[in-house]
């Protein structure tokens, strides 16, 4: 089974299922995880799953797929008194077993300035040959533009012609995202990127995985579409860092 499969297998199960046994069937025994939800190691998911509500489901959007490293886009259901709309990353080992697990979550909004849902659009990788050079591009994006805050490169990175934008304060288009930041930067919350942890890439699809600030200590997931060498498509999370955990192996 590639590891795609494998977390798909194993998420249905776990949180579909909902399964307490699938955490034998999948999970390896020094599962680390990063989420603020449960500690590290196998019991602590099982815990998590077992507690699960009877109304609890798991709406998918999309699924990224870079080696060892599998992504999830989509919206838990019955988790909290909200939908969540979520990007999971799961490490899978050797052995074929989940290994590792980082997430973020943020509630649905219903209305927002694009009129597009948080988690629509396209939902399978496209452009398979492309993989590389779509990472490489949005990767250096990250580093001049969102890191290095040189927004003279803005355009060319991000297409002129065409912008979708999932984010829920801003419309689409560059003059979309440009109003948004100047509302957030009114209220205190400039966009500051310190750090990319991940690049998670298939096809048209790049997932980045950072952190910085957005008024107080932020995971950024921030996930691009790419067509003819621009972003022309982006979805997020931004989540704040809790100021504890319950484990030792912090966000990111």
């Amino acid at each position: 089974m590639s590891s795609k499969d494998i977390v798909l297998k194993a998420a249905g199960e776990l949180f579909g299922d909902r399964d307490p046994g699938a955490v034998d069937r999948w999970v390896a025994a020094d599962y680390r995880q990063h989420s603020s939800l449960a500690a590290d190691g196998p019991e602590a998911l099982r815990a998590l799953v077992a507690g699960l509500p009877e109304d609890f489901r798991y709406e998918g959007a999309r699924v990224i797929a870079d080696g060892d490293l599998v992504a999830l886009h989509g919206t838990y259901h019955g988790f909290g008194p909200v939908p969540l709309v979520a990007f999971d990353l799961f490490r899978v080992d050797a052995d074929g077993r989940l290994a590792e697990h980082w997430d973020a979550l943020t509630p649905v909004v219903a209305d927002t300035a694009s009129g597009r849902s948080q988690t629509d659009g396209p939902s399978a990788p496209s452009d398979p040959d492309r993989t590389e050079a779509n990472r490489a591009l949005v990767a250096e994006f990250a580093q001049k533009v969102l890191v290095g805050a040189d927004y003279s490169v803005l355009t060319d990175y991000i297409s002129t012609d065409t912008y979708r934008q999932h984010n829920p304060e801003a419309a689409d288009g560059l003059d979309g995202f440009g109003a948004a930041a100047a509302k957030w930067a009114e209220q205190g919350k400039n966009l500051v990127y310190k750090t990319v942890h991940q690049v998670v890439a298939e096809g048209d699809l790049v997932l980045l995985q950072s952190e910085g600030e957005f008024g107080v200590p932020v995971a950024y997931w921030d996930l691009f579409r790419v067509a003819d060498g621009r972003i022309v498509e982006h979805w997020d999370v931004i989540a704040p860092v809790p100021a504890e955990l319950p484990h030792s192996n912090g966000l990111f």
